[in-house]
């Protein structure tokens, strides 16, 4: 299952599809890692968006969408258009959409820290938060029902 992490900064979204298979992590080449959403008051311009990811989604075939989550208040608080980026990413209907809090992410890590070092993974700098949300999805524990 290709699960993509996503880091919202300002008006961009940073991409990162990673997959994991018989416990070994598998990172996907992707077209293209930034998106950015031109003009967020235009009804038009947020559809296309949302549908260039829609399409980016169907194309590599993922199933799960994991968002570095941003607070709402504070000195690190998202901004607007970020939140509207997150809403048009949570409304695509055929992916499953998770956010992952700070909080949270690092509570997974401590509990299945990272094969490898980041530098070690051939992605750009600018995708880490991307990937380690990506990277805390798939090594999330689920207790089977």
């Amino acid at each position: 299952m290709i699960t993509c992490g996503i880091e919202i900064k300002g008006s961009e979204v940073i991409l990162c599809l990673l997959s994991k298979e018989d416990g070994l992590f598998q990172i996907t080449d992707c077209r293209q890692i930034r998106h950015t959403l031109s003009n967020s008051n235009d009804t038009e311009n947020v559809r296309k968006f949302q549908f260039l990811l829609k399409k980016l989604f169907e194309d590599y075939k993922v199933k799960k969408v994991a968002i570095r989550e941003r607070p709402t208040k504070g000195k690190f608080a998202g901004g607007s258009v970020g939140f509207k980026i997150e809403a048009a990413i949570q409304l695509i209907n055929t992916v499953q959409v998770d956010l992952f809090s700070g909080a949270k992410t690092k509570d997974i890590l401590q509990h299945n820290p990272m094969p490898i070092p980041f530098k070690a993974t051939g992605l750009r700098a600018f995708q880490e938060g991307a990937f380690t949300v990506a990277y805390a999805a798939l090594s999330e524990y689920i207790p089977e029902a």
